[in-house]
């Protein structure tokens, strides 16, 4: 909670008055977030509300014991229902990636139930590890110098953020562990059901953070700390050198 205050106190994540989406997948990241929250709103000095909402793929899932969760702490649940699972049949070739297209359909389903509801941002599970995973995936196989923004406004308006992105992986897993909550693993991902070609970027990503961070043990704190410090004139920007 001490990690989420600075981190809520540092990027203006959670103000007063707004009504918050929470993403719940029912993972260990979002159901550390929707506790998090909960317990946020017991301490922060100001006033807001948050909904919980988990987005079914059409593949006849059963959300009975994440639903139970949720009444068990009173914390206001939906579950929003799509045909994802079989637009995917339809668009994805065998063989072809599938992450990317479950992702944006999975967030195009949670801005449109934000907006319904009446919520002003959406708040998304991600946390250091990563942020770090996909700086270096963008760097590696896109050329790109990106990362995950603590927060940002989407093109339909609505602000996203991540209170959780200056938490490492290991917090979180040990939340749940420590709790004793059960959580849905990799069982829900839709991918388990088609003839696809496994990512294998992102695996490998963590591999290679582990063993760098067993050399350099302080890796994801100057990483941290890297992501606030840009030395945006030091790269090969052409716009740059125009003086």
């Amino acid at each position: 909670m001490s990690k989420l205050g600075k981190t809520n106190a540092e990027f203006n994540l959670i103000e007063e008055g707004d009504k918050i989406l929470v993403g719940l997948s029912g993972g260990k990241d979002s159901l550390t977030m929707i506790h998090a929250m909960k317990e946020q709103q017991k301490r922060a000095p100001f006033k807001f509300e948050f909904i919980a909402v988990t987005v079914g793929y059409g593949m006849d899932e059963n959300f009975d014991k994440l639903a139970a969760h949720c009444r068990e702490y009173d914390i206001e649940h939906i579950i929003h229902d799509t045909d994802i699972y079989s637009l995917a049949e339809e668009k994805i070739r065998k063989n072809s990636s599938f992450c990317s297209f479950f992702s944006r359909m999975r967030r195009g389903s949670l801005y449109s139930v934000a907006q319904k509801y009446g919520c002003n941002k959406v708040a998304l599970g991600h946390h250091m590890d990563d942020a770090a995973e996909s700086f270096f995936m963008n760097f590696i196989y896109n050329g790109q110098m990106r990362s995950l923004a603590p927060k940002y406004r989407a093109e339909n308006g609505l602000i996203v953020i991540r209170p959780l992105i200056q938490m490492r992986e290991r917090q979180l897993s040990a939340f749940v562990l420590d709790n004793e909550i059960s959580t849905i693993g990799d069982e829900a991902c839709p991918s388990m059901r088609f003839d696809v070609k496994m990512p294998h970027a992102r695996a490998n990503t963590k591999v290679m953070l582990a063993k760098m961070e067993r050399e350099f043990p302080a890796l994801f704190t100057s990483l941290n700390s890297a992501f606030k410090n840009i030395s945006y004139e030091s790269f090969f920007d052409a716009e740059k050198f125009n003086v």
